[in-house]
């Protein structure tokens, strides 16, 4: 080696280990602070979201209490308000659209991970998944009533006339009902499944699948017995946090899912969401009724909160876990 090469190898270790100077630690100190007020804006826009809907719903609160969630009538002209049937439809719809969303994301997260497909290929492939995301709702929802709905109705109307007599077929399709609107949700969510599953499974140390190799296991056998109860976590998260989105969709919701105030549990009936319920009422509400949607929304907000708190909560828990750290 010769001595330039030495002198500039020891200029550049005395670069690195030189102390911070002025302009650096008063650069840090800036991006600190930008840090941590970014994240206190985000926890006071949430906390003012709140309050704003909770002083809103506070005459509703007060005049229909826990009634108003238990209620299954929506009666404008009575002043009776009761969302239980909304509540279950957003949950139905939600569940089934992760069900069906779930299933694929996870299968496209270990397609696109476990070298199924060339890298370039594969790149492709995940740009094109994540481009769903970016369609409008109302695209979705028109796409669900020219398309899905009269391509599934021929089965719907089979399995009704067949199989009526188990609840989940006990009426026929004849137009927006809660498959189609869990089958386009199940559409949407599936770019969030998809992406964080992805994330969990390339966390997986590779020296994980090389050790479940060197065992004797075959590949299908390292996918499924150890790849995915490692990141099991994190596609857990990915599973919640995809059911969080579904909870707090609207407009395709309310294009496809029916507006209908009742409980059913025929997957060809007409439903109707929280979110939908806001969506078709708000524009024309009167005071009381305006008060009584506030409630509804506030509800729907402390689910969806709940929900997407808890994915991302076991997404870090997952990280931590699989990075080896306490």
């Amino acid at each position: 080696m010769s001595s330039a090469e030495i002198s500039a190898g020891a200029s550049t270790e005395a670069a690195i280990s030189r102390p911070p100077g002025r302009n650096e630690r008063l650069a840090d100190r800036t991006f600190s602070i930008l840090a941590h007020s970014s994240a206190l804006a985000i926890v006071l826009l949430v906390a003012y979201i709140l309050w704003e809907i909770g002083i809103q719903a506070l005459p509703a609160i007060a005049d229909n209490g826990i009634s108003f969630i238990f209620g299954s009538v929506w009666d404008v002209q009575k002043s009776t308000f009761g969302i239980l049937p909304a509540i279950w439809g957003t949950l139905y719809s939600a569940l089934m659209a992760l069900l069906i969303g779930g299933f694929f994301g996870i299968t496209v997260a270990i397609f696109l991970t476990q070298d199924f497909l060339p890298p370039r290929l594969s790149m492709v492939f995940r740009t094109v998944i994540e481009m769903l995301a970016a369609i409008p709702s109302v695209v979705f929802g028109l796409w669900g009533i020219f398309v899905v709905i009269p391509a599934i109705r021929p089965l719907a109307n089979w399995l009704h006339e067949t199989l009526g007599w188990l609840p989940f077929f006990g009426t026929s399709l004849s137009g927006p009902g809660l498959l189609p609107a869990a089958l386009v949700l199940a559409i949407m969510v599936l770019p969030t499944v998809a992406a964080i599953s992805q994330d969990a499974l390339q966390l997986v140390p590779f020296r994980t699948k090389e050790a479940a190799y060197g065992m004797g296991t075959t590949r299908w056998e390292a996918i499924l017995k150890v790849m995915l109860p490692t990141a099991a976590g994190g596609i857990f998260s990915a599973l919640v946090l995809g059911f969080g989105r579904a909870l707090g969709e609207t407009m395709a919701l309310a294009m496809l899912i029916g507006n209908s105030n009742q409980i059913s549990l025929s997957l060809f009936a007409p439903a109707n969401t929280l979110a939908s319920l806001l969506a078709s009422s708000f524009p024309e509400a009167g005071a009381i009724e305006r008060q009584a949607l506030m409630y509804a929304a506030l509800v729907l907000l402390a689910i969806t909160l709940a929900v997407n708190m808890f994915g991302t909560f076991m997404l870090a828990l997952t990280t931590r876990r699989i990075s080896g750290k306490s």
